[in-house]
């Protein structure tokens, strides 16, 4: 699927920041609940980045298989995930919401008040993905047409997305619980879970893609299905978990409706929704400009360099996981020197760690893209360019990451949305609509992620530094 922190340093912060920390009032103060321990930030991060590496590495074996089916079936690959993704913009506002307000929670050492917050997210998670699911089952194919496919990739796309909304709900449960889990400093759950998922996941995708067992190959559709039968799998076994209360955070029956705690969640979490859907406007405009002036080849070049830096974007996400939670804990225990010191630390280390990888990445482009790609020469050239471009934007997708991801633990939702709309839409589509425009090579429109990624750097950067994400949320369980 579908979108994601010095150590003894951090160890040390971590420890008084949790042993300072006082319930606030109301708080639910049961001593056979679990005490909070602030955890630190590879606490968080590593199982984070393992679970999505998982993910990651079959995404690529996803890939690689559809690659084998031609150009046009990459293409259409790319067209439905980026389809499907914009359909889950509200999943990702209700988890904006869900990180910031669990997080507060329980760094305040209110148990109870997190348990409410996830049982009220996985509601609102819920009725919204019923909805997603009939968009993406009439719109398909009006939805995929925007791209410009022939027509045999337009079916292709249509069936991949209709196929992964069926399974919608199963997404937004796994998505809402993954995310209060890893707020509440419980990050290792999700990754068995996630393992799990890709262990069911790998055959399934060789047994729909080209048929075997008696089941008729599917080609690109039966990606989705392979994709929705596994995550409706790890699903199931989370609910069931959460239920049994196999988890810190708990089942409750009662209490959790309640219009304040939907509000809270809605408030912080509608500019989260707007993010996203600025964020998949510009990535369509921009896609359009590449698959209506320069041709598939360029379009799915596009998708498999985003597939094979995808190891970059997991890393990313585990910081931004980590840096999130942590300031959303320290907030909430009324800590904010130690909210910003994660910040910070979760920034060097995603800098770090993506930059190295995407210097690897970008000298081995050619041999990688060979390897996806196969026997289609265009296709080839313009991923390897694709990935130098993209490749080299690691250390400020770093900043979008870490930064972005901790002014949204901390309930920031706002200004991150400002700072997509300014870089995405204005900035990078504005500059590839600017190079189609000229006729250039399509290089120059890759490039215009340059622009992108340097002016949300800056504008998050000087959002983090002035701190006035401290004070944009005050203590839920102080209101509740």
């Amino acid at each position: 699927m579908a979108q994601d922190q010095s150590h003894t340093d951090e160890t040390h912060s971590g420890g008084s920041a949790a042993t300072s920390a006082v319930p606030a009032v109301g708080a639910d103060n049961d001593q056979t609940k679990p005490s909070f321990v602030q955890p630190t930030i590879w606490q968080l991060a590593l199982p984070s980045i393992l679970g999505n590496l998982g993910y990651t590495l079959v995404g690529m074996v996803q890939t690689k298989f559809v690659g084998d089916l031609g150009p046009e079936a990459l293409a259409a690959l790319g067209a439905g995930q980026r389809i499907f993704f914009a359909l889950q913009a509200l999943m990702f506002a209700i988890s904006a919401g869900t990180t910031a307000l669990v997080a507060r929670a329980w760094g305040a050492g209110d148990y109870t008040e997190a348990n409410r917050v996830t049982m009220a997210s996985l509601a609102l998670a819920g009725c919204m993905a019923a909805f997603i699911l009939l968009a993406g089952v009439i719109f398909a194919r009006p939805m995929a047409s925007v791209f410009g496919l022939d027509a045999g990739a337009l079916d292709m796309a249509a069936d991949y997305i209709r196929w992964l909304s069926i399974f919608n709900v199963s997404f937004a449960v796994l998505f809402i619980l993954s995310a209060a889990l890893r707020a509440s400093g419980d990050a290792w759950s999700p990754l068995w879970i996630a393992g799990g998922i890709n262990i069911v996941n790998l055959p399934l995708l060789y047994i729909f893609i080209f048929g075997y067992w008696g089941i008729p190959g599917m080609g690109v559709a039966g990606s989705a299905v392979a994709m929705g039968l596994a995550f409706t799998t790890g699903s199931l076994i989370l609910l069931v978990l959460w239920g049994k209360e196999k988890f810190r955070l708990r089942h409750v029956s009662g209490g959790w409706w309640r219009k304040p705690r939907l509000r809270r969640l809605l408030e912080i979490g509608y500019p989260a929704a707007l993010e996203q859907a600025v964020f998949q406007s510009g990535f369509f405009i921009f896609l359009i400009l590449i698959g209506r002036f320069y041709g598939m080849e360029a379009f799915a070049a596009y998708g498999i360099g985003v597939n094979i830096l995808a190891l970059c974007f997991t890393v990313g996400f585990g910081f931004s996981i980590a840096g999130s939670t942590l300031v959303g804990q320290h907030l909430g225990a009324n800590d904010p020197q130690a909210a910003t010191r994660s910040g910070w630390r979760a920034l060097s280390l995603a800098m770090l760690s993506m930059g190295v990888l995407g210097t690897i990445i970008v000298y081995a482009a050619e041999d990688l893209a060979l390897y996806f790609i196969g026997d289609a020469p265009t296709t080839v050239r313009l991923t390897v360019q694709f990935i130098y471009v993209l490749g080299a934007m690691m250390p400020l997708m770093a900043v979008e990451f870490a930064i972005g991801g901790s002014l949204r633990g901390a309930g920031d939702t706002r200004f991150p949305l400002i700072a997509t709309f300014a870089g995405l839409l204005v900035m990078r589509c504005g500059l590839a609509a600017v190079a189609t425009y000229m006729g250039l090579p399509v290089v120059w429109v890759y490039a215009a992620l340059i622009g992108d990624y340097v002016l949300k750097a800056i504008m998050l950067l000087w959002r983090f530094q002035r701190g006035r994400w401290k004070t944009v949320v005050q203590n839920f369980t102080e209101q509740a």
